[in-house]
C-alpha cells in the first residue's frame, strides 16, 4: 500500500486544526531529530475536558496528517481519556502500515500531545520510550 494513501495527502493538504488559539491552557513543542519534523500542540483545557486544540508544524506528509487527525478526534475528549491513548490509535487513524523508518514521523504527534498534559498538570516532560511505551 502506498505510503502516501490518499486521505493522508488529504490532511496533510488540507489540515484540520492548524493555527494557534487565543489563550491556550497550555502549549507544548516537540521535534524528531530524526528527520526535522516539529509541531507545537495547544490545548484549551476547562476542567477535565480538552475544549479545544490547534496545532503548528513542519514536517513530512505523516507526521503532519497525524497531527491533522488527532487534532480532530480530541476536541471534546476528557483528559484523562486523551492521555491513555497508545500508539495503535494513531496508526488506525493513518490506515497505512507504517514502517521502522517512520515511526516517530507518525508518533510525533501522540509524542507531543501526552507531554503537553503532563505539563499541565505541572509534571515534567517524558522520552519518546516513556510516553509512548516503545
Amino acid at each position: 500500500m502506498d505510503l502516501y494513501a490518499e486521505h493522508i495527502l488529504d490532511h496533510y493538504h488540507h489540515p484540520l486544526g492548524k493555527g494557534k488559539l487565543a489563550t491556550p491552557t497550555v502549549v507544548h513543542e516537540e521535534r524528531n531529530e530524526s528527520c526535522g519534523d516539529d509541531l507545537a500542540i495547544e490545548l484549551t483545557v476547562e476542567g477535565d475536558i480538552i475544549m479545544a486544540v490547534r496545532w503548528q508544524g513542519e514536517g513530512c506528509a505523516v507526521s503532519q496528517a497525524a497531527m491533522s487527525m488527532l487534532s480532530e478526534k480530541l476536541e471534546h475528549m476528557r483528559t484523562e481519556d486523551a492521555a491513555a491513548l497508545k500508539p495503535n490509535d494513531i496508526r488506525e487513524m493513518l490506515r497505512v502500515p507504517i514502517g521502522p523508518r517512520r515511526t516517530k514521523c507518525a508518533l510525533l504527534s501522540l509524542h507531543a500531545l501526552k507531554n503537553a498534559l503532563l505539563k499541565l498538570h505541572h509534571k515534567p516532560s517524558q522520552s519518546w520510550a516513556e510516553t509512548l511505551g516503545e
